[in-house]
């Protein structure tokens, strides 16, 4: 037996674990590399004195932090929560989460990435909270439960697998929930959705196809869209040929029947992480970053990514619905964006709201070149990139829109496909220095290009917020903005806090309080009360 795959329970000792909370890639960085030895593939060069990207509190593990994302990999239930303040009483759903949160040990060259789906859900009814977390039992997990160790010892790298898994889904269902037809979808862009029952989050298919319009082996983004006047699914899967292919998917699934609509499918410049994309009533929006897969750096038993300065980058428009043959690439310089906002079209004039960083967004993920990373070039600022598709240009344009660093932005998912005003996030306070910023929620608006804050204070980190309509038909920002609020000074004991989402810089208007730790999250979701399955 080889020893990378000699990963047992008994040799658990509990590794940081970093968590997209709000403090930007370089504060992720920061905490993955707490954990892992000088001199391995993407560490020796970190110091953990260097502040946060996104300013604020210091990550979890990092000096004074008082706190330390351990792997939890305990199934929680917490019933009839304890509230501070008073909850809505027109706040009836289920606000769901999911991050990775590994069953064995990670080798001290992989990254934060990698581990199992730990999926958590605070169910609010009645003036009540009850609190669950059930792992996403693909076939992943399901092999590792048996055989007692790791089978899967690096992330993406499918020449690191036992030989026992081979042929195996990979799916952990760590990045992100959707909720289709009754059930959330554990997501993670490299394989197929993970389902769970609403109601109990017990798994109830590893590998779910939309009743078979899925092959089994078909990526499938972390981040599909709803579309804002059908309610059908929208989503892509790159790499759709197989391992390492420069193919990108593109396909529309009926809201009720799960039937494809519509498929088409596009050759990219390069092979690259795309996390997120955008599309409207007309058109599809895809930007290829330079986060290339790296085979030689898999066959030294790293990771599948590495960050390659010398590319460009594309943004790539064509017509949805069609069959991807007017494709266009507008190019620009080295940078980076995995995050959508949103999108937006107005005539031939196209619009694309994300995060940007000058560099590596992930300095935890190796440069090609070997240059340490670069926490400057990591900061993630939102930008607005524009095309005009009635011109002649090669180029796209791009504006910074706001001061603060906001690497995980959201907005009202009602609005993912149609123009919208306000957008959310997890950010420090621009108005002070970056050391002493307390971690905020913002509101923004991009009519006025202005913002509100609700700052917390520098003793905890924010995870991503998730906006909640107050029903089904309220206006654009109307609702409730949450998020969990992981308290530094009480070993990562964790709060959800609940804001009027019009008025975030009142502060919450009511705390749930946890007596634990709450399950990792990198993207939440949430789902109104009248689409949970009766019964």
């Amino acid at each position: 037996m080889s020893d990378h795959n000699d990963l047992n329970r008994r040799g658990f000792i509990g590794a940081a674990l970093g968590t997209a909370a709000g403090l930007g890639a370089a504060g992720l960085a920061a905490t993955a590399q707490a954990a892992a030895p000088a001199g391995q593939p993407g560490n020796g060069h970190t110091d953990l004195s260097q502040p946060p990207a996104a300013g604020g509190p210091p990550p979890p593990g990092a000096p004074g932090s008082g706190g330390q994302f351990s792997p939890i990999r305990a199934e929680v239930t917490v019933r009839d929560c304890e509230v501070e303040g008073k909850l809505p009483k027109d706040l009836d759903g289920g606000f769901f989460a999911t991050g990775p949160d590994p069953m064995y040990p990670r080798l001290p060259n992989n990254i934060m990435f990698d581990g199992e789906g730990h999926v958590r859900q605070f169910r609010i009814k009645n003036g009540r909270v009850d609190y669950m977390t059930r792992y996403a039992k693909g076939e992943r997990y399901l092999a590792q439960d048996k055989a007692g160790r790791s089978l899967y010892p690096m992330y993406r790298n499918p020449l690191m697998d036992d030989p026992s898994v081979r042929g195996k889904s990979r799916a952990t269902g760590n990045t992100h929930v959707i909720n289709h037809k009754g059930l959330i979808l554990a997501l993670k862009e490299d394989t197929p959705p993970i389902a769970l029952d609403l109601n109990t989050m017990e798994t109830v298919d590893p590998i779910y196809t939309f009743g078979g319009q899925l092959p089994s082996t078909q990526p499938f983004t972390a981040h599909p869209k709803t579309d804002s006047r059908t309610g059908n699914l929208l989503a892509f899967g790159y790499e759709a040929e197989g391992f390492g292919s420069d193919v990108v998917s593109f396909f529309e699934i009926d809201k009720s029947t799960s039937k494809k609509l519509w498929e088409t499918k596009i050759k990219v410049p390069y092979v690259g992480m795309i996390h997120d994309y955008g599309i409207t009533d007309k058109y599809v929006m895809v930007f290829c970053v330079p986060l290339t897969i790296d085979h030689e750096q898999m066959k030294r038993g790293g990771i599948h990514w590495s960050w390659d300065r010398t590319q460009k980058t594309y943004f790539g428009v064509f017509r949805r619905g069609g069959d991807g043959k007017d494709l266009r690439w507008f190019e620009g310089p080295t940078r980076s964006g995995t995050h959508t906002m949103g999108v937006f079209e107005d005539g031939n004039k196209l619009y694309f709201d994300t995060e940007i960083t000058a560099g590596n967004p992930f300095p935890f993920m190796p440069n090609r070149d070997g240059a340490p990373p670069d926490f400057k070039g990591a900061e993630s600022y939102l930008h607005r990139i524009s095309v005009d598709l009635s011109g002649k240009g090669k180029v796209y344009n791009i504006e910074k829109l706001f001061p603060m660093s906001m690497p995980l932005p959201r907005q009202d998912d009602r609005y993912n496909t149609v123009p919208y005003r306000y957008g959310y996030g997890a950010c420090p306070d621009p108005s002070v220095d970056r050391r002493v910023a307390g971690a905020c929620y913002a509101r923004l608006d991009l009519q006025t290009k202005s913002y509100k804050l609700w700052n917390a204070g520098t003793k905890v980190s924010l995870a991503e917020p998730v906006f909640a309509p107050k029903n089904a038909k309220s206006r654009e920002g109307e609702g409730y903005l949450m998020g969990i609020a992981y308290h530094l000074d009480q070993n990562l004991r964790s709060d959800l806090v609940i804001l009027d989402a019009e008025h975030v810089e009142d502060g919450p208007i009511a705390t749930v309080r946890l007596p634990v730790q709450a399950s990792p999250q990198v993207h939440g979701l949430w789902v109104r009360g009248d689409l949970y399955p009766k019964g």
